[in-house]
């Protein structure tokens, strides 16, 4: 991966004449974005609203986003990655063959006016969903749409952000990116980051079963992830920081209850658009915080003098 070139939601708002959604479905899952960032409001360079823009929603069925969408595409599974590599090449303006682009289930025509569409708009953005980097392909999927985005600027202005899905998933990969230079999988057994997805990925980690005993903060992979690693959990030692009772917490070795986050404990939370929002707690709580409990684990570690080195090697695996 190169990076992205990105935005925040507010400059969505105000500057982007040009929507897509690829392989998610905001109108369920993030009810409030179409009214509060992208399609609804009137923005500054955008006094008409939805008169102003343009909405592409790209998915393997139609979905109630399908709904408030300009244009549909529906592709086949698993094509994503053709379909963006076909893309690409159109924007550029090489030849595509037209046999393998009617594999992903769009018709060369499609494909030509899409590419027309993105690079005459003024500003453009693209939102990708878990359809896109959990299925077939995964990362390189993402990959791929990132660099569409920033291939896409030698045009116009475009913009691309992951649709995230559990609260805070952009805070944890801001905090890998500011001490390892990596958003996620990323292996430290040897003292430096190692970035590489699919291999040291917390999926791929488990499903191998490469891991022996698991730390889970405010996190339900078991209610989430693939059986063989939800069946990996439940073999090895299994530790549980959430305020709440979940499926990962029910085949847990260890549940230890925490404060709520921004309800009875103080944080930092981060937007999809990576925007951080501190959060003040309204309620008191007997339970202490997730970083009470975590710099006690640190400490009952380092207590072990004779296991020191193996355990620091351990701690070192994200």
């Amino acid at each position: 991966m190169g990076g992205k070139v990105s935005a925040t939601l507010g400059e969505i708002k105000n500057r982007a004449d040009f929507i897509m959604y690829w392989g998610g479905n905001p109108a369920e899952c993030h009810p409030r974005h179409f009214t509060r960032y992208t399609l609804i409001p009137k923005g500054k360079f955008l006094p008409n609203g939805r008169k102003d823009r343009t909405m592409v929603l790209v998915d393997i069925r139609e979905t109630a986003s399908a709904r408030a969408a300009d244009q549909f595409l529906q592709i086949r599974p698993g094509k994503d990655f053709e379909l963006i590599t076909a893309l690409r090449a159109v924007v550029k303006g090489l030849p595509v063959d037209d046999a393998l682009v009617a594999q992903t289930g769009i018709t060369t025509e499609t494909l030509h006016d899409l590419a027309r569409q993105m690079k005459q708009c003024r500003f453009g953005v693209i939102f990708f969903g878990m359809g896109l980097s959990m299925t077939r392909g995964k990362h390189m999927n993402s990959a791929a749409i990132l660099t569409l985005a920033t291939e896409l600027n030698a045009f116009t202005k475009f913009v691309t952000l992951p649709m995230r899905g559990h609260g805070n998933v952009t805070g944890s990969d801001m905090v890998m990116r500011w001490n390892t230079g990596y958003p996620f999988g990323v292996n430290l057994s040897r003292g430096y980051p190692r970035f590489n997805p699919g291999e040291y990925s917390t999926i791929d980690l488990l499903v191998r079963g490469d891991t022996d005993a698991t730390l889970v903060l405010g996190a339900d992979p078991g209610a989430t992830m693939p059986q063989p690693a939800i069946e990996h959990l439940a073999r090895t030692p299994t530790i549980v920081l959430d305020p709440k009772v979940t499926h990962t917490s029910k085949l847990a070795r260890v549940h230890i209850t925490t404060a709520a986050t921004g309800v009875s404990a103080p944080g930092t939370v981060y937007r999809m658009d990576e925007v951080p929002m501190p959060l003040r707690p309204a309620l008191k709580s007997p339970y202490p915080t997730d970083e009470e409990v975590v710099l006690k684990i640190i400490e009952a570690v380092n207590r072990k003098a004779p296991f020191a080195p193996r355990a620091e090697s351990m701690m070192r695996t994200v």
